[in-house]
């Protein structure tokens, strides 16, 4: 394990240091946050500003550039939400020419390196925007474009995007980048780590020179630095707190385990606790597993990895945000952007690689002032990497020798929650009635009254149906007329109809209904009688 490039030793030169600790008297009003926006905070609880935002709202209000430097959790997305929000409102009037907003044409711009993390910041966003009467979308990759396409074309005022799917659309001209006043980069060392700069300094040659913008980033290594001299004119500079320092909330701990097995067990009691926990994990393939494994042993689980799909990642961070699964198992992609309150414990079921990845993951908990525990399982061939992990994040964990039944081990589980007996397994796809083979001519056409077909089919089988002749699919049972991909007994021929043609749903159907065609527009039909029943001839 190797340590991370150093940052410039220049970074907090200049730079206002901010204490998390401060005891922050004045009000949002009071910072010069429109009434509006004020309000909007009041409902959500939001009643007095953190330390990040109560030094840098007086600046970003009043339209300068700023660098933020410092972990996640400190408040700093209401940093740069609540000026972007108050600038573009007031501004509105001039923009929005007959009440309507011009198609592709967003004024505000958020970019930010992961899907969940944009999703995050504009549920924090669309609130304030609500209430001056801005319209937010989010445009991420891994979904169809056809929706956010349709949100441009209908005009927005702030774009929340992740670089790639935003350039995408850009190349296929449904925006354009050319009236932005506010542009903010979030997360921006986590854009660097995944290679997205070039993407990210293109973008920003989009915007007009003048615009205001805000940068936020951990750190200034990786050509971060490079963003700041470029893009920040005569910018202020705000650190939070050293760029690898942990968060005196957290307590940590080294439990050693003395093999996989003992480890295993290990896992399986601390995802047992009646709080929130979060589980990290190297591999996608190892966080879907655990999080099936625990399901099955009566702790609900769910996962966050790559391979999801973007509405399950969200069914699962919505089953975990609200209390319904108490367990989050996830890969690093989880450590970036995703806030839910209350995360008791983060446990390291695999360290991480590097000190910076060790950070973010334990940020989960402990935030925003709240206290929580850090766990890191440590098998005995990975000491010597630990050691090294721990000394670099700058903290100095309790070490524990542990089994599954250790004090320690009991201490952090906490109370443990009721067994929940896992749903049953989904009972599996009956094949379609009557076999036939994948592709050839398809089941066994039959004896019967008139409207019986047979078919080349696909998946085959003799189904009764009833309704509109000439389904397209693909499943078994015989559409009655027509190319019958649709299959699964839709469709019979009117009475007065005999015939065949070569059809996808294969079979003998029977059915009666209104042809989906008339006559006029089907092939020509030859009546050939076999077995007393009638078939189509032709296609």
């Amino acid at each position: 394990m190797s340590p991370a490039p150093a940052a410039p030793a220049d970074e907090l030169a200049g730079a206002v240091l901010v204490s998390e600790e401060a005891l922050v008297e004045q009000t949002f009003a009071e910072l010069g946050v429109p009434a509006p926006l004020a309000a909007s905070l009041a409902d959500r609880g939001f009643e007095r500003p953190f330390p990040i935002q109560a030094v840098t709202l007086p600046h970003t209000l009043a339209g300068r550039d700023v660098l933020g430097r410092g972990r996640t959790g400190s408040g700093k997305t209401l940093a740069f939400a609540l000026p972007l929000a108050a600038r573009l409102a007031g501004t509105a009037g001039q923009q929005a020419q007959g009440g309507r907003r011009p198609a592709g044409r967003p004024r505000g711009l958020v970019l930010a390196p992961t899907r969940e993390l944009a999703t995050q910041i504009t549920a924090t966003l669309e609130p304030l925007a609500t209430a001056v009467g801005l319209k937010v979308t989010t445009i991420f990759g891994g979904v169809p474009q056809g929706r956010q396409v349709t949100a441009l074309q209908a005009g927005v005022d702030v774009v929340v995007a992740c670089p790639g799917r935003l350039e995408d659309l850009i190349g296929q001209g449904f925006l354009r980048l050319d009236e932005v006043e506010v542009t903010v980069l979030d997360e921006a060392d986590h854009m660097a780590d995944l290679g997205f700069l070039p993407g990210v300094k293109r973008l920003l040659d989009r915007t007009p020179a003048g615009g205001q913008r805000m940068l936020f980033s951990a750190t200034l290594d990786n050509g971060v630095d490079v963003l700041v001299r470029r893009y920040l004119a005569d910018h202020l500079t705000f650190a939070i707190d050293p760029a690898t320092s942990p968060v005196v909330e957290m307590t940590h701990h080294w439990l050693a385990v003395r093999d996989a097995e003992t480890k295993a067990e290990v896992v399986r009691t601390l995802a047992s606790g009646t709080g929130r926990r979060m589980m990290f994990l190297r591999t996608k393939h190892q966080a879907k597993k655990l999080a099936k494994q625990l399901t099955a042993q009566g702790i609900p689980a769910v996962d966050l990895q790559g391979n999801l799909s973007q509405n399950k990642r969200q069914e699962n961070l919505a089953a975990f945000s609200s209390g319904d699964v108490k367990v989050l198992v996830a890969t690093d992609i989880a450590a970036r952007g995703i806030h839910v309150d209350d995360v008791e414990l983060v446990v390291h079921v695999d360290p991480p690689t590097e000190h910076k990845a060790y950070l973010h993951r334990s940020g989960r908990t402990a935030r925003a002032g709240s206290g929580g525990d850090v766990v890191t399982l440590v098998l005995p061939e990975q000491n010597g990497d630990v050691r090294t992990l721990v000394r670099l994040a700058g903290i100095a964990p309790a070490k524990h020798d542990v089994d599954a039944a250790s004090p320690v081990v009991a201490d952090l589980t906490g109370p443990v929650a009721p067994h929940v007996e896992p749903a049953p397994p989904a009972p599996p796809q009956q094949p379609a009635a009557g076999g036939g083979r994948r592709r050839g001519r398809g089941g066994g056409g039959g004896g019967g009254p008139q409207g019986q077909a047979q078919g080349q089919g696909r998946s085959g089988g003799a189904r009764q149906g009833s309704g509109p002749a000439g389904g397209r699919g693909r499943s078994g049972g015989g559409a009655g007329g027509g190319r019958g991909r649709g299959g699964s007994g839709s469709g019979g021929a009117p009475s007065s109809w005999s015939s065949s043609s070569p059809g996808y749903g294969g079979g003998s159907s029977s059915g009666s209904g209104p042809a989906s065609r008339p006559p006029a527009q089907r092939r020509s039909v030859v009546d050939v009688s076999r077995a007393g029943g009638g078939r189509r001839g032709g296609r």
